[in-house]
């Protein structure tokens, strides 16, 4: 199953509780509870670019993701108007072949953009794992529910010791 299909398969009751990054949440807002921070898969939602570039107010930035709702989120915030450029596949190319004044995307240790001679700018949010479950099945189901929650919770403390 791919991992942005998990909280679809949450939200619409074919799963009781599941597993979703941080950023699948961000970006597709399913209607699910966030219950737990597992800690797991530790990154960060970024924005990256060449290391010469210097953005300018003058014009309209330029935007490659696979994040258009976080990307339009965070240049919001930032009053800056922005042009999304929704990628599916090397986001990385995106400012190297000059379709894109930056990117945001997931970054983890920083390689895969030193390779590709970009550097993180920002860093937007940290994403990790997430424990969520479908509203109908957290009422219904509060005490099983609520009991993995706390066994998983205890599993994740153990490991971050």
């Amino acid at each position: 199953m791919k991992p942005s299909d998990v909280a679809i398969y949450v939200e619409r009751g074919a799963a009781d509780v599941g597993v979703a990054g941080k950023d699948i949440l961000l970006e597709y807002q399913p209607d699910v509870y966030e219950l737990l921070d597992l800690g797991m898969g530790r990154c960060r939602m970024c924005v990256a670019a060449k290391k010469t570039f210097r953005d300018s107010m003058d014009r309209t930035l330029r935007v490659a993701t696979k994040f258009p709702r976080i990307a339009k989120a965070y240049y919001s915030s930032l009053s800056r108007e922005i042009d999304i450029i929704k990628l599916h596949g090397s986001i990385e190319l995106a400012p190297i072949l000059g379709l894109s004044d930056v990117i945001v995307d997931i970054v983890e240790t920083g390689k895969t953009l030193l390779e590709n001679d970009l550097e993180p700018k920002d860093t937007i949010v940290p994403i990790s794992a997430r424990l969520i479950a479908n509203k109908v099945s957290y009422k219904f189901k509060y005490e099983e529910v609520t009991a993995l929650c706390r066994c998983l919770d205890g599993l994740c403390r153990e490991q971050d010791q």
